[in-house]
């Protein structure tokens, strides 16, 4: 059958030929050089590497966008090089079938069919679209230009790129099955909030976070021109973030009518407990690299937060808390988005430390092969049943999707936490988890349970662990108090 399936490829087809003679005998122009930098630019994707990370400068869409586009380039390459060529061995077009000029000094020596240059471009471009609809449409000339350039150059018969082009369609599209396109629009809430009008942000406490994101962009000049009357203050590496907020506040005897913050997510989670604490508002200017929260809430800039102070809009929102028992006195955090035990606390810590010598998203990924690998199962008891976890994830609200990667909330006032844990008392549960985690079938999946509760009540049967929330590595427990709070923190945003 395989071989029935590939004689049709090994000859060249009368409608490849004539396409190629008239792409070769166009008469020669400086179009002919960039095409072939286009074509080398290309190899191995590098261009699209490129493109990606000056789209991830970009918050929302375009980040989203870069993001997916490189998983599907990731596929399509993998479809293309290690699929197609096996299966479908075919001869390149001879180097005499284009003009001198245009030929590329070294030719590519594997299957001709398909193109995997033009799988990689379409996939990449595609993808983004789906994101970005006006990047997507930035992109697409470039990667029509590079599936072209590869039949300019004499390496691809036209067939070969139509066959990578719908590859890399394909592929892109088949992301959406791993990870959901989703409207970006902010979650909803019911609960409409009191909140004071901050003119200019008198009275107002901001804490800017000047290392926050990945583009090294300081808030603070945002800050001063959006609220030039508020106060700015900034961490203090010998404070805890919480106690030098609160030892803030206090000096101020009761002045302080709204705190604000400009970080990332771990930033905006310690000014965000504070402010649930003490009953202030609390504005919101996402300078993260993701802005998870910032991002559901509906506030995505400085603008955004600024207008919805100036008119004194807020809504209530809820919050999840966790109190940790370690055998003494217990200790009560908030988090905004997420606590977790097991795996990745252990990821957290060693990511920190890795990151003296490395930079963030390298350190991330190292720290995550090695706790993969060392990964040791928890004995608990969760609400009365006793089990065994790989690790426990407690999302505050219930998120969406369902599958193992949550990414968005359509509500901030359910009232309930998203736990979701992965059992390890099934035979060879990490392979099934891996196997359904692939196949997109963790939904009907043993080894992988999603429940939307009130609260859990975790205890640990083999010794103390930490938890980690909102990214932050906490303290040592062996029993633990999750519950949500229902519009425990007021936040500022504009009417939506």
């Amino acid at each position: 059958m395989v071989n029935q399936l590939k004689r049709p490829f090994r000859r060249v087809g009368t409608t490849d030929r004539k396409l190629m003679l008239r792409s070769a005998a166009l008469p020669r122009t400086s179009a002919d050089d960039v095409l072939t930098a286009l074509s080398k630019s290309a190899n191995k994707a590098r261009l699209w590497w490129i493109v990606a990370a000056v789209l991830a400068t970009r918050k929302g869409p375009a980040r989203r966008g870069a993001l997916r586009g490189v998983a599907a380039i990731a596929g399509a390459s993998a479809a293309a090089n290690l699929l197609g060529k096996p299966l479908f061995p075919r001869r390149r077009p001879a180097a005499d079938e284009v003009p001198e000029h245009r030929r590329l000094t070294k030719r590519p020596t594997s299957s001709s069919f398909p193109s995997g240059h033009s799988a990689s471009a379409a996939a990449f471009a595609t993808a983004v679209a789906m994101e970005s609809p006006t990047a997507g449409l930035v992109i697409a000339p470039l990667a029509a230009a590079v599936a072209y350039s590869r039949v300019h150059t004499g390496v691809h018969w036209p067939s070969d790129v139509g066959a990578g082009v719908a590859i890399g369609v394909g592929v892109a599209a088949l992301t959406r099955h791993w990870w959901p396109l989703h409207p970006d629009v902010p979650a909803r809430t019911a609960h409409q909030a009191d909140a004071p009008e901050m003119v200019d942000g008198e009275d107002m406490l901001a804490l800017v976070n000047p290392h926050s994101g990945v583009d090294g962009h300081d808030p603070t000049d945002d800050v001063r021109h959006a609220w030039p009357k508020a106060t700015i203050l900034y961490p203090d590496p010998k404070k805890d973030l919480r106690t030098q907020l609160v030892e803030e506040i206090h000096a101020r005897n009761g002045s302080v009518r709204a705190l604000a913050v400009a970080g990332g997510d771990g930033t905006v989670a310690a000014v965000a407990a504070v402010a649930a604490d003490q009953d202030l508002p609390l504005a919101l200017i996402p300078a993260g690299t993701l802005n998870h929260f910032a991002r559901d809430v509906g506030v995505r800039s400085m603008p955004d937060a600024d207008a919805a102070t100036e008119t004194g809009t807020a809504v209530g929102i809820d919050l999840g808390e966790v109190e940790i028992d370690g055998n003494g006195e217990p200790e009560q955090r908030w988090f905004v988005n997420t606590a977790s035990l097991g795996g990745y606390p252990e990821m957290v810590r060693i990511r920190e430390k890795l990151q003296q010598r490395h930079p963030k998203w390298p350190a991330a990924a190292i720290a995550l092969v090695r706790t993969l690998r060392s990964a040791k199962p928890l004995q608990v008891i969760l609400n009365g049943h006793h089990t065994q976890v790989w690790l426990l994830f407690v999302g505050n609200g219930t998120y969406s999707p369902k599958g193992f990667a949550p990414s968005r909330r359509p509500a901030l006032d359910t009232g309930l936490l998203d736990v979701r844990y992965l059992r390890a008392d099934l035979p060879y549960s990490r392979a099934r988890f891996v196997l359904a985690m692939l196949t997109n079938s963790l939904n009907a999946s043993h080894v992988y349970q999603q429940h939307d509760l009130p609260e859990l009540h975790v205890e640990l049967l083999d010794g103390n662990r930490r938890v980690a929330t909102d990214g932050e590595v906490g303290p040592l427990g062996n029993e633990f108090r999750f519950r949500s709070r229902p519009s425990a923190l007021t936040i500022y945003r504009t009417g939506l």
